[in-house]
Order: structure tokens, then C-alpha cells, then sequence
């Protein structure tokens, strides 16, 4: 295979097992409603959403070699997703990740158990070297150990595009985050990464800028219900968010970056790349599904368009 031809997903894989209430979320109860249980975590999201559009994705992770990690590899053949090289741990328990929604579909409290990841290790992943630097991309995201992306981004050459995951695991990242092409915080994180508070335009400006000045290449930073802000150093921009309903809001990052990552592969300007990855949000959002079934390029212009 030709140098570019693929992305490279280095991330976690787990169960997801997600709570939706019939009425307004009662807590310290129990609710009725329905749960619905799918194969995730955030790099297999990415990487799902990748292959949705049309990029040839490898996946790089650790699963159990239970019922739910054969499953996992199973549904990774069938969609055309390359998961050969993920790491399957015997007499282990695939991760899981269990969430409670409101009745908006915003997560109200859910318990990771990522302890799985743990054992993608230095010597794994020096074996993986060949597979990372030959793509045309490589995304990390935070659920895998400080250790493995600090040796990766010390020791690979290629472009890294990073899924912080939440604040406390974006720490990991703090003293590396120069040595991402492409970063997508949300407004704390990026407080906690720069050191800086955002209050107004100005500091998202500031902050931006202590990226760039870093090495970041493109920073955008989540703004939640207040839209989107992106700089590259020659531009930079706030795109308000989409009014739509939400149904389920635990997919949208992950099919953010993956948008992110197919506007790089296609030379967008980050102007487009952000109005791309800002509608492909929207349609993860409109689905109670973490990965939305009909997520196509087709469809997120279509969104774009009709937006």
C-alpha cells in the first residue's frame, strides 16, 4: 500500500450501554425508558465515522477476547474497517462505557471502565510504527495510555490530529500538545491546556494563538450551544451551532474529528474543513445512535446545505 492511502486510528474501543428516559430524568431513581447497547469508545467512533466517509481506516486498540470483543472485531469486517492490528488480550474483558441520558439526550452521569486500554503498551506499539507513519493521518485520542502517545509523537513522524476526550485525560496531552497538525478542545479544555480562562472573543483569540505559537497548525474550540471557533494564523472564524433537535449527544465529537480529518485529507481550507465537521456534529446529533447510520458525505452536504 501506497504511503497516505489510510488513516490510522489509535484510540479506545469499548461497550456502550446507554440509558434514555421515557420523562424528565429523576435521579437517585429509577427511571423508565429504554437501553440500548452498541460497540464504541471514542477512537472506534472516529474510526466508524471514517469509514462512513469514504476514508480506508486502520483501528489500533486493545479488546478482551470475550463475547463483545469478538462481536466488536465481527462488525469491524463487515463495515470495512481494519482492526488486524488491534490488540486482543486473552481471558480479558472488553472496556466498557455505561451512560445515562436526560430526556434532551445530554449525559447526565455514566462510569468508564477503561482498564483494558491500559495494556496497549511501548512494545505493542513500537511494532505498529510502519502502519502509523505510512498514513496520510494518524488520530490519538486520550483514552490510551500518557506513556504510548508521549513515545508516539516523540518517535513517529506523520500527522497527528487529537480527540482530547475530556479534561481530566487531555492533561496527558499538555506538555505534547505543539506536536498535533490539528487539536478540537472544548472551551474547558482549552482553558486547561493553555493555562488561559475564556470569558470572551478576545480570549479565544488568545488562546488560539498560544496554540499556533506552540506548533498546533488548527485549533477549534468547541463552544457547546455558542457554535464553533477555528484559527489556522491566516484565518480564523465562529460559526454559530445548527439549530436542530437533539436526540443523542455522545457521538458528535467523535464525528467531528473524523469530519476534520476527511476535510484534511481533501484540502480544505480550515473554513470549509470547520463547516464540514460542524454539520456532520449535527447529524450525529439528530440520531439516537452514538454513530449516525446515514453519515455520508452525501448527507452532511446535503446538511450543510440546507443549514
Amino acid at each position: 500500500m501506497k504511503t497516505g492511502e489510510y488513516v490510522t486510528v489509535v484510540g479506545g474501543v469499548n461497550v456502550d450501554i446507554t440509558g434514555f428516559p421515557a420523562a424528565p430524568l429523576v435521579p437517585r431513581d429509577s427511571n423508565p425508558g429504554t437501553v440500548s447497547i452498541s460497540f464504541g469508545g471514542v477512537g472506534r467512533n472516529i474510526a466508524e465515522n471514517l469509514v462512513k466517509l469514504g476514508i480506508h481506516t486502520k483501528l489500533i486498540s486493545a479488546i478482551g477476547d470475550d463475547l463483545y470483543g469478538q462481536q466488536i472485531l465481527a462488525d469491524a469486517r463487515e463495515m470495512g474497517l481494519d482492526m488486524e492490528e488491534t490488540l486482543v488480550l486473552k481471558n480479558r474483558a472488553t472496556s466498557a462505557y455505561l451512560a445515562v441520558l436526560d430526556e434532551k439526550g445530554d449525559m447526565q452521569s455514566a462510569i468508564s471502565d477503561m482498564d483494558t486500554l491500559e495494556s496497549l503498551d511501548i512494545a505493542f506499539i513500537k511494532e505498529k510504527r510502519p502502519l502509523i507513519e505510512q498514513a496520510r493521518v494518524c488520530v490519538l485520542d486520550t483514552n490510551i495510555p500518557g506513556k504510548v502517545i508521549e513515545y508516539i509523537l516523540d518517535n513517529m513522524e506523520t500527522i497527528f490530529f487529537l480527540d482530547t476526550v475530556s479534561t481530566a485525560k487531555a492533561m496527558k496531552v499538555k506538555d505534547l500538545i505543539g506536536k498535533f497538525h490539528t487539536i478540537k478542545p472544548n472551551k474547558i479544555e482549552a482553558e486547561v491546556l493553555s493555562g488561559m480562562e475564556i470569558n470572551i472573543d478576545k480570549d479565544l483569540e488568545r488562546c488560539g494563538e498560544y496554540f499556533l505559537s506552540q506548533g498546533v497548525k488548527q485549533v477549534f474550540i468547541s463552544l457547546g450551544a455558542q457554535g464553533l471557533y477555528y484559527t489556522d494564523g491566516a484565518a480564523r472564524g465562529h460559526i454559530p451551532a445548527h439549530k436542530i433537535d437533539v436526540v443523542n449527544a455522545t457521538g458528535a465529537g467523535d464525528a467531528f474529528i473524523a469530519a476534520l480529518v476527511y476535510g484534511y485529507c481533501q484540502g480544505y481550507d480550515i473554513g470549509q474543513s470547520a463547516k464540514f465537521a460542524m454539520s456532520a456534529s449535527a447529524l450525529a446529533l439528530s440520531h439516537e445512535k452514538t454513530i449516525n447510520p446515514n453519515m455520508s458525505v452525501a448527507n452532511v452536504n446535503r446538511l450543510m446545505e440546507g443549514l
